[in-house]
């Protein structure tokens, strides 16, 4: 793509990212942590999925920049040929809404688990049990056949583009959401170590980013992340066992 589109692509992503870790970061201020001990009405649920909604934004957005960046460059060299084409923002709003879905389910989850007073006001896992549980869970699922298939997907943009092009708004919608699930599928278990260090821990948010980062771009990266789900195993047995 000429440089300019390059930029303007990447600026996009960019810019709704950094929104996002603004929201975010709001939410952690001194002042605002008692959200966090108000009862479960409808307008406290709605506001627990935005800041869901915020986070998956923040956290995914970053990693499947290259896979935008290539859709970009086969939209405009169609455009060229004359074949009908769709915007970025089509394949990217499928994308998110994947995530978005998701973080309907996530805060169903945390409801559930602040009902059976497993989680502390600042959403961190009371419970030896489950805090290892969702450690080892983790580590396991790195290892598990599904597990290497999405990252695969993920890892591979130009065979993922290749092999679910589908033409107008409505097909790059469509590929938004597979890319999505494929996604989904690689890191959904990860998402649930948000209980593990906190689900409003910045830094915490952002070593878990870092992590889906490398190991969807590195070439090492699905080596790594085998890696480190043995040391995932591993602390979660610490924590069982101490």
């Amino acid at each position: 793509m000429p440089r300019r589109d390059w930029l303007a692509v990447i600026g996009a992503l960019t810019g709704i990212t950094l929104l996002a870790w603004l929201y975010l970061w709001t939410l952690e201020m001194p002042g605002m942590a008692a959200m966090q001990l108000r009862l479960w009405t409808a307008g406290y649920f709605v506001m627990m999925f935005l800041m869901w909604a915020m986070m998956m934004i923040g956290m995914m957005l970053p990693s499947v920049a290259p896979t935008v960046l290539i859709f970009a460059a086969v939209v405009r060299k169609s455009a060229g040929q004359g074949t009908p084409t769709a915007p970025v923002s089509a394949f990217v709003s499928g994308y998110l809404a994947m995530w978005i879905g998701f973080s309907l389910l996530a805060t169903t989850a945390q409801w559930g688990l602040e009902r059976a007073a497993l989680l502390s006001p600042m959403m961190v896992s009371k419970s030896v049990g489950l805090g290892a549980g969702l450690l080892i869970s983790a580590g396991i699922y790195q290892w598990l056949p599904i597990k290497d298939q999405c990252l695969r997907q993920c890892r591979s943009p130009v065979e993922f583009i290749a092999r679910y092009w589908r033409s107008g708004v409505g097909g790059a919608f469509r590929m938004g959401l597979a890319h999505g699930a494929y996604c989904l599928g690689c890191c959904w278990v990860l998402m649930g170590l948000l209980f593990v260090g906190g689900v409003m821990n910045l830094l915490w948010i952002a070593t878990i980013t870092l992590f889906v980062l490398l190991e969807k771009v590195l070439p090492l990266g699905q080596a790594g992340g085998r890696v480190t789900g043995l040391l995932m195993i591993a602390a979660g047995g610490v924590i069982a066992f101490m």
